[in-house]
């Protein structure tokens, strides 16, 4: 059972730590990897395609993003890449190192730019290798339901132009079928686990999304406008993976809105969320000292629509661990919620990468194993069944076996070190057990204070 108690949140540090990057022969091994996937799946190419929204694969690949632009990388199975930019992205191309040939296709520039020094697609592609009786995986960001959308593998979200081309290359239509899940898949997507440098590249974005939305969470009081708050104080130097949310009031019945000129109010309900590659968090409560500053029902129906939600949020961290199956989470958390208070708007929890969710395997069911290097969202999206109210408390975690988190601890020891005193907190303030292989990365570990006027009250398992 959760109750509320007066809890310092300690300090954790992190925030002015070099930012940790990934190598050159990291990203030559995951390029070796996927080809050696792409040949176990029977298909002799990879176009790997990439927009400014859609680029993590991309990216894992190579640490290249197209920004403005559109980009596709290919590889064969000798280990051949080839990356397409347009004319913005020749100035802003990965470490030679990594192998990249590179090729201008000025169609993936913006309308209006130049378009004389380019090859046609078709010459590029054919030029590449790619012909007839040619299988080819294309990679965009999701791969489809067959129940809902025809073609099961077949359905592309590549662009037309290019399926089609690829598929007029080849000669079959059946050839060029949708591979995404070779990076995605929650039971085995290379995408799906993380090396210890990338877990401490994780952690060092949700330092910073972590202290932006604590900050403006005890910077909440009657009359602040959303834009006054220090969201954006902070994303240390790392790109945006969504839009940020700063919500007073009614205009949380829509969910996702970014912040306006909108003042808040005592007694409504506030939500605060923050996501850079590698992290999101999010915060969500009332505008309010206590109970005493909500009307009507909510002065009854909150406390214990809060208190509950924290009930979840408790199950859920306790359950998470390397090993054990996604669907017994699912069902941790469903059994910890009450009816009659709420139902959950989305999946209890998700992975999280450099897009802000990739894949969840927190399905009812699901036998999908939580696997040593996962890097996974506790965002559990409560849904009242009773007046308008919100509580949230979303953020990350990476699990890791003992020889990763050895390799953590001798690679990024500040990293480490931090991790343990947010597990110490959790145990020891909030009551929370979580298992050796669960590091909590962000610098408001399970920290929830219902009313933002009073950050100090916060819920904790009794």
């Amino acid at each position: 059972m959760s109750v509320l108690k007066k809890v310092k949140l300690p300090d954790f540090g992190g925030r002015k730590d070099a930012k940790p990057v990934i190598s050159v022969e990291e990203y030559r091994r995951r390029i070796e990897t996927a080809v050696e996937r792409m040949t176990r799946a029977g298909l002799d190419f990879l176009a790997v395609y990439g927009d400014r929204e859609h680029f993590a694969n991309l990216t894992h690949l190579c640490g290249f993003d197209p920004r403005f632009e559109e980009a596709l990388l290919l590889l064969n199975r000798s280990g051949d890449r080839l990356l397409i930019v347009g004319n913005e992205c020749m100035g802003y191309l990965p470490d030679p190192a990594i192998g990249c040939r590179v090729e201008l296709f000025q169609d993936f520039s913006l309308m209006g730019q130049p378009r004389e020094k380019s090859k046609p697609l078709r010459t590029i592609l054919s030029g590449f290798g790619i012909g007839r009786g040619a299988k080819v995986g294309c990679v965009g960001w999701k791969y489809y339901d067959a129940r809902l959308v025809d073609g099961g593998e077949l359905a592309m979200d590549a662009p037309a132009y290019l399926v089609d081309l690829l598929r007029e290359l080849a000669g079959d239509r059946q050839a060029v079928r949708n591979a995404t899940d070779i990076f995605i898949n929650p039971s085995d997507g290379l995408r799906t686990v993380n090396t210890a440098d990338g877990i401490a590249l994780m952690e060092f974005a949700a330092i910073h999304t972590s202290q932006a939305v604590r900050a403006s969470l005890e910077g909440i009081r009657p009359g602040v406008r959303e834009c006054d708050l220090p969201m954006h104080a902070t994303a240390a130097g790392l790109p945006y993976s969504c839009h940020t949310m700063v919500i007073f009031g009614d205009l949380n019945r829509r969910g996702l809105a970014s912040p306006t000129q909108r003042k808040a109010r005592r007694g409504e309900t506030y939500v605060l969320a923050l996501g850079i590659w590698g992290s999101l968090t999010c915060r969500a409560g009332m505008v309010a000292v206590g109970p005493k500053d909500l009307a009507g029902e909510l002065k009854d129906f909150y406390p214990r629509f809060a208190a509950k939600y924290f009930d979840v949020v408790v199950a859920w961290y306790e359950k998470i661990k390397v090993g054990a199956l996604s669907g017994e989470v699912y069902a941790a958390a469903h059994a910890a919620r009450d009816a009659k208070l709420m139902d959950f708007a989305v999946n209890p929890g998700h992975l999280i990468g450099m897009d802000e969710w990739p894949h969840s395997p927190f399905q009812a069911g699901s036998t999908v194993p939580l696997r040593s290097g996962m890097a996974i969202q506790m965002d559990i999206i409560p849904v009242s069944k009773g007046p308008a109210c919100y509580s949230n408390v979303e953020d990350g975690v990476a699990l890791a076996d003992q020889k990763l988190r050895a390799e953590l601890a001798k690679r990024h020891p500040a990293c480490w070190k931090r991790i343990q005193a947010r597990r110490k907190f959790m145990a020891g303030k909030l009551g929370i057990e979580l298992d050796p292989s669960v590091l909590p990365l962000g610098n408001t570990p399970a920290w929830l204070p219902p009313y933002s006027m009073d950050p100090g009250a916060i819920f904790v398992k009794e």
